[in-house]
């Protein structure tokens, strides 16, 4: 948001149990770089989304407003435009080539070829009541030669490309889009949020060896796969860390407030390493009676729904022939990834390397950044500042998605709003 406060970006990640808002600044350094700075972030419970999917409007708004009225707090400045994670199960990946004819006389690919190759792919069949979110380019081919990564400048009669189309469903994207505007912030762009998530957990290099980001939220599971610096792959699970919780609930006969609380403070994923002795108490968690579980116990419960998330997740490496074969290996990050021993249990489930997924090379004044569940509301707040940047430079962000929700739906939601 330019406005009279300096340049401030905001991101905003709305998931199904919590909405969170990060807000950066784009400081300019004595050496005249641009740095980016995180300057403060805020949660609250989250309410009307379930799976990614908004089913009241009106709670959303209430805690995308409770959320907005923490951050501008903490900040010290009014906020009045987000860039806006978009994710759940209504999202959908498909591949797609554009072909076009270089226009110069002289045979030489300049950016506008280039951009009408991705508007070439970007206007295959998409399904029914779907909107396209980012067109991603995966690589270009100029006459026949493929696995071009940038056709700039290169002579050629053929342009090719190979690129994701990541889609989303119109009636969800514009409920989220109605709630934002309610809530009295205007909208920057729609993000995918594993993407947006991927731009400060990773690194360039990760990217070109292949690499996996793995979100693991409150009742979804996003990931993405990388190679050769290009997303192959992305896809949304109907799984997450509340179905741990569900399952503790029934195992131990309790609340399910009880059973967040025990895996918060003794979820753990690592059989190995328990004692038969120790033992947990759910009074001290709130129960009334005083109950005494053994803690091995817990830990088979919490491991056996972990491994059949990480299960799903090999399947979905399996569809694109990776399956542990990811040198840069998984990545995780999001509110689930804080249970004890995941890592471990990754390693072993998928065959890769596994790490969790800090946001990298971050200046801030606040200790949330070292929180895994912002995540992507600080990603968010990134990909804002590398868009703008690259807006000043007149050059289009991140291939060709951005900015790609049609105008007239904006105002046509606008127009809606009392």
């Amino acid at each position: 948001m330019k406005n009279g406060h300096g340049n401030f970006i905001g991101g905003l990640d709305i998931g199904s149990n919590y909405v969170r808002m990060a807000v950066g600044q784009i400081i300019n350094k004595e050496n005249g770089s641009e740095e980016l700075q995180i300057l403060g972030a805020a949660e609250c419970a989250s309410e009307g989304v379930h799976k990614g999917i908004i089913n009241s409007i009106e709670d959303v708004v209430s805690s995308i407003s409770a959320c907005l009225e923490r951050a501008e707090r903490i900040v010290g400045v009014p906020i009045d435009s987000v860039w806006v994670g978009v994710s759940g199960l209504h999202v959908m990946c498909q591949n797609s080539k554009g072909v076009i004819a270089v226009s110069k006389a002289n045979s030489e690919i300049g950016e506008e070829d280039v951009s009408r190759a991705l508007e070439a792919a970007r206007s295959i069949a998409t399904p029914l009541n779907y909107d396209v979110l980012h067109v991603m380019p995966r690589n270009f081919g100029v006459d026949g030669q493929a696995g071009i990564k940038d056709p700039v400048s290169m002579t050629g009669i053929r342009l090719e490309v190979d690129a994701n189309i990541i889609l989303g469903s119109s009636s969800q994207l514009k409920n989220l889009m109605k709630a934002v505007y309610r809530a009295g912030l205007e909208i920057e762009d729609l993000v995918l949020s594993i993407l947006a998530t991927s731009e400060t957990v990773i690194t360039r290099r990760q990217k070109e060896l292949g690499v996996m980001v793995v979100n693991l939220g409150g009742s979804t599971t996003s990931m993405a796969i990388f190679e050769e610096g290009e997303m192959i792959h992305t896809a949304i699970l109907p799984i997450g860390s509340e179905h741990i919780t569900n399952d503790l609930a029934i195992g131990l006969r309790t609340s399910v407030d009880i059973a967040e609380r025990v895996k918060i403070e003794h979820g753990d994923c690592a059989l190995d390493a328990m004692s038969r002795k120790d033992d947990v108490d759910l009074f001290e968690f709130g129960s009334p009676t005083h109950e005494i579980v053994k803690k091995k116990y817990i830990s088979e419960i919490v491991a056996a729904r972990v491994e059949e998330i990480l299960q799903k997740i090999d399947d979905e490496l399996r569809k694109i022939q990776r399956s542990g074969l990811l040198p840069a290996g998984a990545v995780f990050t999001g509110g689930g990834a804080k249970l004890t021993g995941l890592l471990d249990l990754a390693k072993k489930n998928l065959r890769l390397p596994a790490s969790l997924g800090y946001a990298l090379n971050m200046v801030s004044v606040t200790d949330k950044v070292n929180d895994l569940g912002f995540a992507t509301a600080i990603g968010l707040v990134k990909w804002g500042s590398a868009a703008s940047a690259q807006g000043r430079s007149g050059k289009s962000s991140f291939g060709f998605g951005l900015r790609s929700i049609p105008g007239h739906i904006k105002k046509w939601i606008k127009a809606l709003i009392p």
